[in-house]
């Protein structure tokens, strides 16, 4: 049994009881070292480990409670790798490559919101080079493998993401995946594997592969955690040309789902994979799904065009330069895939996207007759060897059932599945259009809870339920709602958001960009925010977790001249908050220099000698109030 946590659950509730940040950390960080060697590129230094927990534990000092820590940092503490193609500000992302290239100068958005969360690196993990391939073995950095067989891939190209998570040296780890690459590591090493909806999470700061198609994803070894940590990275970035957040269902209407399988499944003879294949269709109905048997050869031909087509071009872009400059620090098999982009032309990349129109076209009434896909997640699992002699075709085989999900938008949940005969782990997928993320978590913790799998390579099982209570999706019926005024906590207006079972998220303040003034003839008194083009300032506000399904009851209750709009939080986040009519603020008292309603309610008890004289004349029309 292991010693530290294992899950991000597990690190909640060790902190809800009261253990150290500090000692756990550095446990975790030293069995981290203990690993694979192969699964890290950059491990965390001294200074920069020392560095968060210093914040670590600034931030708690600023608490009277942990649970009051934990309600609005929600990975407080919790360990996570990165692969190596996302950005940490004054860390080089290598993408596997031996190049020179500067430290980053900023955090990727997904980082941004894991630290603003309080969640903890612990280093950057190995990937087949430039995210180019599914086998997690074209890496100057070293091969890792399965955590069940030294003779078997790890599975890419998020390999040393996976591994390190099956390993239990952090609790939960980001990759990225065009092609399968954050759903075939987790079926080698009997992980969950979220991918999302292609735009649900920013890619802001990531080195491309195919920027049109790649997602941002999450290995875990529960269901609840990889949702868990979802929830804290989702949402709409300004920044961000692909950012494409749209809330989707929490759940299908009816429990018992249409499952669309292959007629005829295509595994490889020496995989063992049949008899697991065939024990997961009957969980399947022994939770009460039907399975419908559908052809995919429609999906098949999409898959083809992803590296038989011109999609290859867009891997061509990002490393044209090293190409043709250095080509000698490509892996061989990366520069053979890659090169291949210069056979195709711009007719090319438009006659592949009327292909693409027409198979979706095509496949547009596949939901009319299933509600999601259950697919094994790879068709076998090659050894070393057999990659070493077979590169290409080896790795094409793996994206049999992977590679067509984003080219159509779509969701997937990777999810252990069982084991071979000689002990290897074997997984399924569950796949479903775009923005059913959610959906498929609940469906995913229905399967895990009655898989009843062992956790990665560890001898802890899975249990029912979560040692901690964990934050559910945006789309799982939630929506951030940031209040500067009335109804923050302890004032007036506050019942309003809790008797609709709203839960407070975060303390934080606006960008610098807002000015704050005090409505008149408001009864409870209210504030406006404005955001101003010069001469703002950091304004206090808290953001609220609203459930969806009672934002109207609660968008009635909101007077003339407010209404909903877009505020800007100071880590760069625009959540929705409150919007005031311009002409409202006309002769309101500036307070902006108190930084905040609270205080400038406590002034009211006095005269308010650090309020300025009533504005003349705002400088837009848009405003955020309460």
């Amino acid at each position: 049994m292991n010693a530290l946590p294992l899950t991000v659950a597990g690190w909640l509730a060790a902190y809800q009881g009261g253990a150290s940040a500090r000692e756990l950390l550095t446990q975790a960080r030293q069995r981290c070292l203990q690993l694979q060697q192969e699964v890290w590129i950059h491990p965390v230094t001294d200074a920069e480990f020392e560095q968060q927990l210093a914040g670590l534990e600034a931030l708690a000092a600023r608490f009277s409670s942990r649970a009051a820590l934990l309600q609005t940092h929600p990975l407080f503490g919790v360990p996570y790798a990165v692969k190596d193609n996302i950005d940490i500000a004054g860390v080089r992302t290598t993408a596997a490559c031996l190049r020179g290239v500067e430290p980053a100068e900023q955090d990727a958005a997904v980082i941004e919101r894991l630290q603003a969360a309080g969640a903890v690196w612990l280093g950057k993990t190995n990937l087949d080079q430039f995210a180019t391939g599914l086998v997690g073995t074209r890496s100057p950095y070293g091969t890792p493998h399965s955590v069940f067989s030294a003779a078997h891939v790890s599975g890419g190209s998020s390999s040393g993401s996976a591994v390190v998570v099956a390993l239990g040296g952090v609790a939960f780890s980001l990759g990225t995946d065009t092609a399968g690459s954050g759903r075939i590591p987790a079926g080698f090493n009997q992980l969950v594997g979220l991918k999302p909806t292609p735009g649900r999470v920013s890619t802001r700061g990531v080195l491309p592969a195919c920027r049109t198609l790649d997602c941002v994803s999450v290995f875990a070894h529960t269901v609840d955690d990889a949702g868990h940590v979802l929830a804290v990275i989702e949402g709409f970035d300004s920044a961000d040309d692909y950012s494409n957040f749209r809330p989707g269902p929490a759940s299908w209407p009816s429990k018992q789902l249409r499952l669309g399988v292959p007629a005829t499944v295509s595994l490889q003879a020496d995989s063992a994979y049949e008899g697991p294949w065939q024990a997961a269709l009957q969980q399947a109905r022994d939770l009460g799904h039907t399975l419908v048997p559908l052809d995919f050869a429609l999906l098949h031909q999409v898959a083809e065009l992803l590296y038989s087509g011109p999609w290859v071009a867009e891997r061509h872009a990002v490393v044209r330069e090293l190409l043709e400059q250095t080509p000698e620090l490509l892996d061989p098999t990366v520069r053979r895939v890659i090169e291949a982009a210069q056979h195709y032309s711009a007719t090319d990349a438009f006659e592949g996207q009327y292909q693409l129109k027409a198979l979706q076209r095509q496949l547009a009434g596949l939901w009319d007759g299933v509600d999601a896909l259950l697919v094994p997640t790879a068709p076998g699992h090659p050894t070393l060897n057999q990659v070493a002699q077979d590169p290409l075709g080896a790795n094409a085989a793996l994206g049999l059932y992977t590679n067509f999900v984003n080219l159509l938008a779509w969701s997937a949940l990777a999810l252990p599945s069982g084991r071979t005969a000689e002990g290897l782990p074997f997984g399924v997928t569950f796949i479903a259009p775009g923005g059913f993320d959610a959906a498929l978590l609940g469906l995913g913790k229905e399967w895990q809870q009655q898989a009843a799998l062992p956790l990665g390579a560890a001898v802890s099982p899975w249990a029912e339920g979560s040692a901690y209570p964990l934050q559910s999706p945006q789309s799982q019926a939630t929506v951030l709602l940031a209040v500067v005024g009335a109804h923050l906590s302890g004032m007036p207006l506050n019942r309003q958001l809790t008797e609709r079972g709203a839960r407070l998220a975060e303390a934080t303040t606006t960008a610098s960009r807002y000015r704050l003034f005090a409505l008149p003839n408001t009864t409870p008194p209210k504030p406006g925010l404005l955001r101003v083009a010069e001469q703002g300032a950091a304004i206090a506000v808290e953001v609220w977790r609203m459930p969806t399904a009672e934002l109207g009851s609660f968008l009635a209750l909101i007077p003339h001249p407010l209404g909903l709009g877009q505020l800007e939080l100071a880590d760069g986040r625009w959540v929705t908050g409150f919007i005031c009519e311009s002409l409202a603020l006309q002769g309101a008292l500036d307070i902006t220099s108190l930084g905040g309603w609270r205080a400038y309610m406590q002034t009211l008890q006095t005269p308010p000698a650090t309020a300025t004289a009533p504005a003349s004349s705002p400088r837009n029309t848009t405003g955020v109030s309460l």
